[in-house]
């Protein structure tokens, strides 16, 4: 089992849940073995902000929306597993 844990926090104003637990799903499936946990932390204010292991990966308010998955996985990826094929999402544009 890894020991990488990844941070998703949303607002739960702007009712992001859901888009946050699908994505928390999508890493837990990919990265089953290279991560530890994927936490859900609800905030306020419009944030959605990805990180591993306390390092920002993805912020809205910095990169602009949303991550695709597929560029999401990457981003992880090159921080827990940069030797990890990612098979289709390999090859997908983001």
């Amino acid at each position: 089992m890894g020991e990488n844990r990844v941070t998703i926090t949303y607002c739960t104003q702007c009712r992001w849940l859901l888009r946050a637990a699908w994505y928390a799903q999508e890493l837990l499936t990919t990265f089953h073995r290279e991560l530890a946990e994927v936490a859900l932390r609800p905030a306020t204010g419009g944030v959605f902000v990805v990180d591993v292991d306390g390092e920002p990966l993805w912020d809205r308010s910095t990169h602009g929306g949303f991550p695709e998955i597929t560029a999401l996985k990457r981003a992880v990826r090159d921080k827990v597993a940069p030797d990890k094929p990612l098979g289709h999402s390999e090859g997908a544009s983001a």
